[in-house]
């Protein structure tokens, strides 16, 4: 089942309370929270605090994105807010099996985000147990990049794999994800749709994720 994940990132930071309401109204499924810290990526988003702020103000489940070095850090916090789902970069910890099990014995979903250049390869060992796959279909780091069309081979092969292998995960794409690009994901196996700008930046909130649903 095809699920649209407006990023918060690209909301109205002015406006964010509005922003979650409208986007809520207009029949979105998830928030997706992405955490920088200037370290792992060259940019830094919003701490602890914001997501606390978001947490009592969403209605519908939180994705958090975790774009940072040492992704243990931040799981108890995100534990005691409520978060659903969180996603770290394996290339971010020397030991990505402990981390998905705290994840999970934490009572949330636990997540692996592959940059583009990251292979499916590297992951390969923890697909039996991983609760989704996150796949970067941008550099991360910025909102608005091009989507790269080369990273819709790993949707592929995630989706083949698990076909193949009975597993249960799902796979999110995220970065330069509109009406187009969601169609060629949707096609190739993906189930979770992270999008920012392109929503945000509709004119019709409802109708732009209403699109992407189809």
């Amino acid at each position: 089942m095809t699920k649209v994940l407006p990023s918060l990132l690209a909301s109205d930071f002015t406006r964010l309370g509005h922003d979650i309401e409208k986007m809520e109204a207009a029949g979105a499924d998830i928030f997706h929270l992405d955490i920088m810290d200037g370290q792992f990526v060259p940019n830094i988003s919003y701490g602890m605090p914001v997501v606390e702020a978001i947490s009592r103000t969403a209605s519908i489940p939180l994705d958090v994105h975790l774009m940072t070095l040492d992704p243990e850090q931040f799981i108890d916090a995100l534990a005691a807010l409520g978060i659903d789902m969180v996603s770290f970069h394996i290339e971010a910890t020397n030991h990505p099996h402990r981390l998905m099990q705290r994840i999970q014995q934490s009572g949330m979903k636990a997540g692996i985000a592959l940059n583009p250049h990251t292979p499916v390869a590297h992951i390969q060992h923890l697909l039996a147990e991983i609760d989704f796959i996150l796949i970067m279909t941008v550099n991360p780091g910025f909102g608005g990049q091009k989507f790269i069309d080369t990273c819709v081979d790993k949707v592929r092969t995630l989706d083949a794999l698990r076909a193949e292998k009975g597993y249960g995960y799902e796979i999110e794409v995220d970065g330069g994800i509109n009406q187009e690009t969601a169609e060629i994901c949707r096609e190739a196996g993906a189930d979770l749709f992270v999008s920012g700008s392109h929503l945000f930046k509709s004119e019709d909130w409802q109708e732009a994720v209403r699109e992407m649903k189809q």
